[in-house]
């Protein structure tokens, strides 16, 4: 069992940076691939960001390309997003994910443990 806790979260300007983090506990992340997903008021969950398990390889949703990085550090068994140039339409709550698969995942449905969610809120 992992368990994945969100920090980081919180309500900025236009343009500000942010850093999420996901920290697991139970088992070690370094044999999982990792992903962020977001959700907005109203809409389903979407798709952000994904790295594989050494952290060679990640894939972006074309929304945040440029402007989002994923990374990872296995030894303190934690996932980053690093956020900058934030708009308005990145508000939503944030989810990290861990998927037992090694390769970078896009699909929800392939994670197996999930975090409660940090909210992101950009105003403008």
């Amino acid at each position: 069992q992992v368990h994945l806790v969100e920090s980081g979260g919180g309500l900025v300007q236009a343009g500000d940076s942010l850093t999420l983090s996901c920290a697991a506990s139970g088992r070690t992340l370094s044999s999982y691939a990792m992903g962020w997903f977001r959700q907005a008021p109203g809409k389903e969950r979407e798709f952000v960001a994904t790295i594989s398990w050494s952290g060679s390889s990640t894939y972006y949703t074309d929304s945040v390309k440029g402007r989002f990085t994923i990374s990872r550090d296995n030894a303190k068994n934690t996932v980053y997003l690093q956020m900058n140039s934030l708009k308005p339409e990145d508000t939503a709550v944030y989810y990290c994910a861990a998927s037992r698969r090694y390769t970078i995942q896009l699909l929800s449905a392939l994670y197996d443990y999930w975090g409660q969610g940090t909210q992101v809120t950009v105003s403008s």
